[in-house]
């Protein structure tokens, strides 16, 4: 079992790894060894997710969700497979973090009454000072 939270576990039946061949630098062994990993989990199909959760997980993961609702995570920085492996792991896990954590609701905040009436009278007096440097009108009778 993969452990997410308290409440959440992912059984390993639920994630499928296919293993190809990565390009880079390797010499070689690029051309021999399938090092490079794509981890697979259906989001839609997951009996261990909660609902809230997978509405996470659809919004954070973006474009790795195809349309079936299946997650793909890639995997091939390093040389061995065993090493891919365990990133692509741990990338997953991680993305579950982030999707099973709730978000803090937005309090909208006021401003205080005395920032308001400083701002008004600071342009007030702004006002004036513009004002005086305008030439006096004459009136003519």
């Amino acid at each position: 079992m993969i452990k997410i939270s308290n409440s959440i576990e992912i059984p390993p039946e639920e994630l499928s790894f296919h293993f190809m061949r990565a390009g880079g630098p390797g010499g070689q062994n690029v051309n021999k060894v399938s090092s490079a990993v794509r981890l697979k989990f259906d989001v839609g199909k997951s009996k261990s997710l909660p609902t809230e959760v997978k509405k996470r997980l659809y919004r954070i993961a973006g474009n790795r969700i195809n349309k079936d609702g299946v997650l793909t995570i890639v995997a091939r920085n390093t040389r061995t497979q065993k090493k891919n492996r365990q990133a692509a792991l741990d990338r997953f896990v991680s993305l579950l973090h982030t999707a099973a954590r709730k978000p803090k609701p937005h309090l909208k905040t006021s401003i205080p009454m005395r920032s308001r009436m400083k701002r008004l009278e600071s342009k007030k007096q702004r006002s004036q000072l513009k004002s005086l440097r305008h030439s006096p009108t004459v009136i003519d009778d």
